[in-house]
């Protein structure tokens, strides 16, 4: 899989989760600070992306802040991927 392929894929799974295409159009969107995540969406968000992607997210190591917006999620989960 491409690189654009799997930042389609994670937006297509943030898409579903946050129930937004928002997250498409805007890659700097504030996730937390307009609520579109909450903490309930946040681990759909890292359970998906584990189903979808192979990609292990543990809560316990989720930094907020490296994926405040989809751009920061997509480069998490890219160089989780790369590791």
């Amino acid at each position: 899989m491409t690189t654009a392929e799997t930042t389609e894929k994670i937006l297509t799974v943030l898409a579903e989760v946050a129930e937004t295409d928002e997250v498409r159009a805007n890659p700097d969107l504030a996730l937390f600070d307009l609520q579109v995540l909450d903490s309930m969406k946040t681990v759909q968000l890292i359970v998906a992306i584990g189903q979808e992607l192979g990609v292990e997210v543990s809560p316990a190591e989720f930094d907020r802040e490296a994926w405040a917006t989809p751009r920061k999620i997509v480069a998490d989960v890219l160089a989780r991927l790369a590791a």
